[in-house]
């Protein structure tokens, strides 16, 4: 029958180096420490320890504080210098008790005090306090080595999404096919600023017909994936290249195309939005027709910030009420407002990313301050109008990153 051996002994017993000019003190130390199961080695002076403790590795010394060549104080501050991946705990044996002796062993690297002669007891009590300390630091290594190697994880994960998500956004930036689109003598300007990778807004623009050009800007909720896949829907329910799926168009008996009026448009795409996709997300909308012959414009107001009209002669109209979001309420009704472009007039839709963007003191632009805004640079043409708005919402918010993304749509009309 195998007897089970002594419990010091189930371990890898930890490395003791004592150090000491004394050849008995020495093995007194040495005898005692390998009956308590620890692997011991010995040095006679600091210079031959140091020189062990290079070659080899030690998880405790022991060491005489007063010896002839360098001290136990000189070969404290030698070990702590050296390159150790593990933590090496520090003993010195001293007669030395005064507090000011013992603050300076301790600021030079020192973990522990025995006085001499030195008591069996309380030396093996400090070892096993430095055991404890030992496996303490062995325990935080493994759990900092994991650590490390979950950061390394996570950043190749967070790398691959990044640039999932930069193709993601360069997909988006598309939706938003032409910076500038000319209708004939009218044409439609478009900006597009996410303020992550991919953002929620989207405007646009198609022709309905030849007399006819619809505008949009649309704002989901929500930020990040999900509001970019929602846009991505909605751009695709309001495409001028497949008009057979866009949500506002019609055909006619003769086959020519027609639009739904605006608030039945958004009553649609509550409907789709409710019935069909049955998401929690919402989005607000304005979406406006203008006749390209007369100037006549028919438009709908959901929850997005006014629409402006920009007069030839310096004027600033906000136009709606208001209104619902998209996607809220079953039976939302949505209203239709009506009003005429003059030639050289321009009609510009905004996302809450400009209205509500802050400044240094969190106060908003507001609609107010988006109209001095937009008189400061009135005299630019649009597409410099728009590169204008980012530099002054830059100047209002004191950097050039928004909280939200920004997006705007200006329409210039002018008479066929």
């Amino acid at each position: 029958m195998t007897l089970p051996l002594p419990a010091p002994l189930l371990a890898t017993p930890h490395r003791v180096l004592v150090v000491d000019d004394s050849r008995a003190q020495r093995r007194i130390l040495a005898v005692q420490l390998q009956r308590w199961g620890y692997d011991v080695v010995e040095a006679e002076s600091g210079e031959a320890a140091l020189d062990l403790c290079r070659a080899q590795t030690f998880d405790i010394v022991l060491s005489d504080w007063v010896m002839p060549g360098m001290s136990g104080l000189d070969l404290c501050r030698a070990f702590r210098a050296l390159p150790r991946e593990a933590y090496g705990y520090f003993i010195l044996l001293t007669s030395k008790s005064e507090k000011a002796e013992v603050a300076v062993g301790l600021e030079n690297g020192a973990d522990d005090f025995v006085t001499k002669p030195v008591n069996s007891e309380e030396l093996r009590a400090r070892l096993r306090a430095g055991e404890r300390i030992l496996g303490m630091h062995k325990e935080l290594v493994q759990k900092n080595r994991l650590i490390g190697q979950t950061l390394d994880q996570l950043q190749k994960v967070y790398d691959s999404l990044d640039r999932d998500l930069i193709e993601a956004r360069k997909l988006q930036q598309s939706l938003v096919m032409d910076r500038q689109r000319d209708f004939g003598t009218c044409r439609a300007s478009a900006l597009f600023r996410p303020s992550g990778h991919v953002g929620g807004d989207l405007v646009g623009s198609f022709q309905i017909n030849p007399f006819h050009v619809a505008v949009y800007s649309v704002d989901v909720s929500g930020h990040g994936v999900a509001s970019a896949m929602m846009t991505a829907r909605l751009a695709g329910l309001l495409s001028g290249g497949s008009p057979e799926q866009n949500i506002a168009l019609t055909a006619a008996p003769d086959g020519r195309l027609h639009a739904w009026p605006p608030e039945v448009v958004a009553a649609r795409l509550n409907r789709v939005m409710i019935e069909e996709l049955k998401v929690e997300q919402y989005f607000t909308l304005v979406y406006a027709e203008i006749d390209l012959e007369n100037g006549m414009c028919r438009l709908v107001q959901a929850g997005h910030p006014h629409p402006v009209v920009m007069r030839l002669g310096g004027e600033i109209e906000s136009l709606g009420e208001g209104g619902l979001p998209i996607g809220l309420l079953p039976q939302a009704r949505y209203e239709r407002v009506t009003l005429r472009l003059r030639p050289g007039d321009r009609l510009v839709l905004v996302s809450d990313g400009i209205t509500e963007c802050p400044d240094a003191s969190g106060k908003e632009l507001g609609q107010d301050g988006l109209a001095r805004l937009l008189r400061r640079i009135s005299g630019l043409g649009s597409p410099e109008l728009l590169e204008a708005l980012v530099w002054e919402l830059s100047s209002h918010a004191g950097g050039s990153d928004f909280p939200d993304d920004v997006s705007a749509l200006i329409f210039d009309y002018q008479a066929p």
